[in-house]
């Protein structure tokens, strides 16, 4: 049996479970970039079959006579990619991104000109008060509801 992943919106209206995934890819194309809002997307091929919306359902945009792109309509992640061959998820919705590193880059020609050289730039840590900072989002794990009824 394969492994079961979860997933979900940033706010947790919307979470997910999926087994039976694909390869792992980033997209460069426009439509990828403006559903990301980012300078590509990131998206794992996932079966039907077991795909499980465990809590809300995801919003479809039709971006093309194509191909449909879900997210939340409450937050606005972007969760899923709905095309004729089937459906892909965004990587960063789930709640291990990091168990799905791209395999392969698609519409690489369409890539944003200094996209080759964007890890040669200097790095910088950004300074947030952790004190200070208090996260509103979904944690990266089922939960039997949300959000906790102290903060409805």
């Amino acid at each position: 049996m394969s492994e079961v992943h979860s997933g979900g919106c940033q706010c947790g209206a919307i979470r997910f479970q999926a087994s039976k995934l694909g390869r792992p890819s980033i997209c460069h194309c426009r439509m990828c970039q403006k559903h990301f809002g980012s300078f590509f997307g990131a998206l794992v091929s996932a079966d039907q079959a077991h795909l499980t919306w465990t809590r809300g359902q995801p919003m479809l945009y039709r971006s093309s006579s194509k191909v449909k792109r879900g997210f939340c309509a409450k937050c606005g992640t972007p969760l899923s990619y709905h095309h004729p061959n089937g459906v892909e998820l965004a990587i960063g919705a789930f709640d291990h991104p990091e168990r799905f590193e791209p395999q392969v880059q698609v519409n690489h020609h369409l890539r944003l000109p200094w996209i080759d050289t964007l890890f040669q730039k200097p790095t910088t840590a950004q300074a947030l008060d952790d004190t200070e900072l208090v996260s509103f989002q979904h944690p990266d794990h089922d939960t039997a509801e949300w959000p906790p009824e102290d903060d409805q």
